[in-house]
């Protein structure tokens, strides 16, 4: 089904295309004017500057002239070219292109028929979880020599890339808060993916041709699965940004990677294995001086039809090769984008993907608490942030990734803000059968790094369990809205806890005050055999019984010391009812209780550790050994 689209200031394409149409007016758009304010808010416009219709401009324009292609991308005098590498990647795949660029046909200038045009185009953005329809009017700036001022085509008669760019341009306020950006937020913004950033340890990589390979493999593969790419070079402390190398490679300036290549080179009876990547600068110039460059020696060890079978073209204006080996040497950023496909069915090879939206919030009243506590440095406060729950099924590690994005603030530059808050997240393994808000930090499973980015990721292998996510910003009292994103190959229902207690609701009527609320942590059994299968190593499993709740452990093989690592949370009416801990076969022994053993707790005890030997069972068939466990019980919720 598709998803629904949010009409961006309210505005229409069809009812305001129509309307120009019924009155036989060109569109002039009330929300984005051509005058210096939808261009600047620091500087001024330059000199001899007009606002100029693709007609005024050219005859016979077009959106599109031979198809959508990288080439039809120029920057321009704006410092943006985090966005044009992003739209350059775009261009490369019709399905990601046409969700950005909708009813693409239709609004295509027909030269038959110039009644049907009425100067206004539409575009799309992914923001926050959803699809958002921009409309803009075709009046674009235009320098005192009568060239665009900023994006253009290489073909002058073709006008989407300037569009896009006006587009984009207007849901960030003006044509200048564009400038200086992350390559991260618009591959997002074009695709609704989710992007990874990647550091690269140029020294590490040089040196160790595995890791190297390793990386070209990642790339390779992401790449294969329609994966948007982009590179950067960081400039060092007190190097200039777009600062050009001695290789001819600028700093601090975007790059998208269009093909990566495995090349094998046969000369003087010898062969050669090359990994290769194709660049592609988003200026239109191919900088790059070194090996395989423009010209190099390098390429008349093959033939044009090699370099034709193996892949080795270059089509595009900007683009260039380079060996990996030089790539890792001199880049030091990388961004994947992946894409989100939506299935009914689902192959396994698929990302599944949960998504929640969420908001730090002030407290609604001085006697009440907020949801803006800050990072896990604050103590106090770490646990009052919004929290989400999600739980992995099955036995083994599943890898999880994690995205957290945070609303736009680019919209409120030309106004003095637009910072963005410094954002990450901390995912807590918690009970298996909790249902309700973390009161205390018992294990932290994994922690993103912490930036002033729009969006931070993070990849973890996790054990089966249930976890908690806890998105915060860096400090307390920050505000704002985010969307929680988690990508799994499994199936996860991702929630928000909002209660302190758990349901169900008659719970807090009979619980006698204060409360005792106890937790069980079953780590491991020790030296588990079966006396009469000397060699078999039958499944076992826990099972934690607490009043008349209970909760199982997986099923594990008794080989030695099995890692049960069950953490389970009781809230008890009867503070000296017992909590009885008991080990279970199946298997060749059906089910059959093995051996037991009762913990009792009648007084709140701080932490205690307890070991319990199981012994015998029925007919002397049991397991032998030693079950761990911890438990901790507090008085009232405020001690959690």
């Amino acid at each position: 089904m598709p998803e629904p689209v949010h009409r961006f200031l309210g505005q229409k394409f069809h009812k305001l295309r129509r309307a120009c149409l019924h009155r036989g007016v060109l569109f002039k758009d009330p929300l984005f004017p051509a005058t210096a304010q939808s261009l600047f808010y620091k500087r001024e416009p330059p000199p001899g500057l007009t606002w100029k219709r693709p007609k005024e401009i050219c005859k016979d324009p077009r959106l599109f002239l031979d198809g959508i292609s990288t080439r039809d991308l120029h920057q321009g005098s704006l410092g943006n070219c985090w966005m044009v590498a992003a739209i350059s990647c775009l261009a490369s795949e019709p399905s990601l292109w046409k969700k950005v660029i909708p009813d693409h046909a239709e609004q295509e200038w027909n030269p038959k028929r110039p009644d049907l045009y009425a100067g206004i185009f539409h575009f799309r953005f992914w923001r926050l979880g959803r699809w958002t329809d921009v409309v803009v009017d075709d009046r674009l700036p235009v320098s005192g020599d009568g060239v665009l001022l900023f994006c253009r085509s290489a073909t002058p008669r073709e006008f989407w890339s300037a569009l896009l760019e006006k587009a984009y341009a207007k849901l960030n306020g003006c044509y200048e808060a564009l400038e200086g950006g992350n390559t991260t937020e618009a591959l997002i913004d074009f695709t609704g993916g989710v992007s990874e950033p990647l550091r690269l340890d140029g020294g590490a990589l040089s040196a160790r041709s595995h890791q190297r390979r390793a990386l070209f493999q990642t790339l390779a593969k992401a790449h294969e699965h329609k994966a948007l790419i982009t590179c950067s070079i960081r400039p060092a402390e007190g190097e200039a940004a777009e600062s050009a190398l001695g290789c001819g490679l600028v700093r601090g300036h975007a790059y998208g990677i269009t093909a990566l290549r495995k090349v094998r080179l046969e000369e003087r009876g010898s062969v050669a294995r090359l990994f290769m990547v194709r660049m592609r600068n988003p200026w239109g110039t191919a900088d790059w001086t070194g090996a395989w460059s423009q010209g190099s020696h390098e390429w008349q060890r093959m033939s044009r039809s090699d370099r034709e079978k193996m892949g080795l073209a270059v089509r595009d204006v900007g683009e260039f090769w380079m060996d990996f080996q030089d790539f890792c040497l001199y880049f030091t950023d990388v961004v994947v984008c992946r894409l989100v496909e939506r299935f009914l069915l689902r192959p396994r090879s698929h990302w599944r993907e949960e998504r929640l939206h969420g908001e730090w919030a002030p407290a609604p009243a001085p006697d009440q608490t907020g949801r803006c506590g800050g990072c896990i440095n604050h103590r106090d406060t770490f646990l009052h942030n919004p929290q989400f729950m999600f739980e992995l099924g099955g036995s083994e590690e599943e890898e999880v990734l994690i995205c957290l994005q945070q609303e736009d603030r680019r919209i409120h530059r030309k106004h003095g803000g637009g910072e963005n808050l410094p954002i990450g997240f901390e995912v807590l393994k918690v009970e298996v059968n909790r249902s309700s808000r973390v009161q205390r930090v018992e294990e932290k499973a994994a922690s993103s790094v912490y930036m002033d980015s729009r969006s931070v990721t993070l990849r973890a292998a996790l054990a089966p369990g249930r976890y908690v996510i806890l998105p915060t910003t860096f400090l307390p009292g920050a505000t704002g809205r985010f969307l929680l994103r988690v990508f799994c190959h499994a199936p996860v229902r991702l929630r928000e806890l909002r209660e302190d207690l758990p349901p169900p609701w008659w719970f807090r009527c009979f619980l006698p005050q204060p409360a005792v609320v106890t937790t069980v942590h079953l780590r491991r059994a020790s030296g588990l055999s079966s006396p009469k299968r000397p060699g078999s190593a039958p499944g076992v499993y826990a099972v934690v019984r607490c009043e008349n709740h209970a909760v199982r452990s997986r099923v594990l093989r008794a080989e030695g010391n099995p890692e049960f690592n069950l953490r389970a949370i009781f809230y008890r009416r009867h503070p000296d009812a017992h909590i009885s801990i008991q080990l279970w076969a199946r298997g060749l022994l059906r089910d059959l209780l093995l051996g037991g053993a009762r913990l009792q707790t009648a007084q709140p005890e701080t932490r205690c550790s307890r070991v319990m030997d199981l012994r015998g069972g029925r007919s002397g068939a049991g397991l032998r050994g030693r079950v761990y466990v911890e438990t901790s019980s507090s008085v009232g919720l405020t001690d959690l």
